[in-house]
């Protein structure tokens, strides 16, 4: 991000000063726009010496041009404050805003039942410079924060305590290494220009908050077209280039047939709702094959999708069976599997020779992937070139022989490191899911919520990516892919806002969806 800013200056001519100003403008209006009444509330500016403290003296300057009186504290001697970040203290002292000098442990005792009372505080202490955890007074600082905004929590929602962090949370390190130190636990987050590593992966992203981007006058071009840059964020500009409206002369068959194999008896939800999130995601037409005890279940749940017997087991034959899905797979489009087929060493047998010898894009999900454990490397015995893997991180970990906390503690280096030994697209779910390609690239998603932590969302998964990939296909199967990822996140948010995380299912998401791709049009 630095030599973006220096580029953007030298290269362009937009002085660093303005670049600055332009980043204080914008996070005051998210503020202004994200808390109303702040000309009523108490808002606490803290502000180290560096960029980020700069940022900081912009936005108590444009928000008091607003109406708002916002206390500014500065935890540093005022002659060390450098560069721009100097010009706008003075700037801030000449319009006569109130600003408090910290430097001790007893002055900080002082200030601090007052910043307690505070309703909104904006942290411009630390940014992307972090080189090692935070320590003395700055480390005391995030903690009473962090401890307010805690207590804060009984209050009534008129009254908690809000906290968003420029930039990145102090304490944080932009390039994703876990400083063993405090970080401010942000609210919300409003970051400059693009996303940064360790607000994406690190293992205490989740002090980030709500992650907002903000530009500040830095072509796109500098970041699209530097080849060094392997890591993107899914939101909508990432889908841009997909044909999100449909021709008027469209018809069914413009859609793909998606075809699925899930469900089990007593599983037959899985079946049921990767179906139906297959259609919703757009599939023109779908059939969901589900063994022949849980086949009238399947068949009876939605009318709009055909069902089709399936049969794993070696009880006709197996060159019965073979033939059997060798030509149901005729006239399809993509090919999803997994969801709630059990784990019967038959089932398994039949999973691992389908995935060999299919030609289909396939996508491999729940049991599934449970079939591989034992096996993992026969996944790159396979006709097909485009394997799309959806494990969480327990079914990574049995594929990998590790543990689930080995695959946690670098969930990237994971994801990539398996694209490339599979040869496949890995997208390890979880908070922040990651879909990394066989190239060496990586997506990172942060829509989707705590309320998603149920059974039966990674079957909805299933079928949206069946759904997105019968639509559109997979000449850019890493953004349709994305796609699903984002838009399965987003209709979990929105179905969340409706009613609240704790009841959420799984079915909730597809009813998500429409809203979802309403949204991300709207983005467009």
């Amino acid at each position: 991000m630095r030599e973006a800013d220096r580029l953007t200056t030298d290269r362009y001519g937009v002085p660093s000063l303005q670049l600055m100003e332009n980043a204080g403008a914008a996070i005051a209006e998210y503020l202004w726009n994200a808390y109303p009444d702040l000309h009523r509330r108490l808002v606490v500016v803290l502000c180290g010496k560096g960029n980020n403290g700069g940022d900081g003296f912009v936005i108590a300057r444009r928000l008091r041009e607003r109406g708002v009186d916002p206390q500014v504290i500065l935890f540093a001697d005022p002659a060390d404050v450098r560069g721009d970040a100097a010009t706008n203290l003075k700037s801030w002292q000449q319009q006569m805003g109130q600003l408090l000098v910290v430097t001790t442990a007893g002055e900080w005792e002082s200030a601090r039942s007052d910043v307690a009372q505070a309703d909104l505080i904006v942290d411009a202490l630390l940014g992307t410079g972090l080189k090692g955890p935070v320590e003395g007074l700055l480390a005391q600082v995030i903690e009473d924060v962090n401890a307010a905004a805690g207590r804060s929590q009984l209050r009534a929602a008129s009254r908690r305590l809000h906290v968003v962090a420029v930039d990145i949370p102090s304490g944080l390190a932009s390039d994703g290494q876990d400083y063993v130190g405090p970080i401010i636990c942000a609210e919300a987050t409003v970051t400059l220009t693009a996303p940064k590593v360790g607000q994406l992966v690190s293992p205490r992203a989740d002090h980030v908050g709500k992650l907002i981007v903000r530009q500040i006058g830095t072509p796109p071009a500098l970041l699209e077209d530097d080849a060094r840059l392997i890591l993107h964020w899914l939101e909508p500009g990432e889908f841009r280039r997909l044909p999100l409206i449909r021709p008027r002369d469209a018809h069914k068959g413009s859609f793909g047939h998606a075809l699925i194999a899930a469900g089990s008896l007593g599983k037959s939800g899985a079946a049921v709702m990767a179906g139906r999130a297959a259609l919703r995601a757009g599939a023109g037409l779908v059939t969901v094959a589900t063994p022949g005890d849980a086949l009238p279940i399947v068949a009876a749940a939605m009318p709009e999708f055909m069902t089709a017997p399936l049969i794993t087991a070696r009880a006709k034959g197996r060159g019965t069976a073979s033939n059997a899905f060798a030509e149901l797979t005729q006239g399809k489009s993509v090919f999803a599997l997994g969801p709630g087929l059990g784990t019967a060493p038959e089932t398994q047998k039949w999973i691992r020779s389908v995935v060999a010898t299919t030609d289909l894009p396939i996508i491999l999900d729940a049991d599934g992937l449970n079939a591989f454990a034992a096996k993992p490397d026969e996944l790159k015995q396979r006709k097909t070139q485009l394997l799309a893997l959806t494990p969480h991180p327990g079914e990574m970990a049995r594929l990998l022989g590790v543990k689930s906390a080995d695959v946690q503690s670098r969930r990237l280096e994971v994801a990539r490191e398996a694209a490339a030994r599979w040869r496949a697209f890995v997208i390890l779910k979880g908070f922040h899911t990651i879909l990394a390609t066989p190239d060496g690239r990586a997506f990172i998603n942060t829509t989707g919520n705590p309320g998603m932590a149920k059974g039966g969302t990674g079957d909805v998964l299933t079928g949206i990516l069946a759904g997105l990939t019968a639509e559109f296909g997979a000449e850019r199967w890493e953004r349709v892919l994305g796609l699903g990822v984002y838009l399965h996140g987003l209709a979990g948010d929105l179905a969340a806002t409706k009613m609240g995380e704790i009841p959420l299912i799984a079915s909730d998401l597809i009813d998500g969806l429409p809203g979802a791709f309403a949204q991300l049009l709207g983005n467009q």
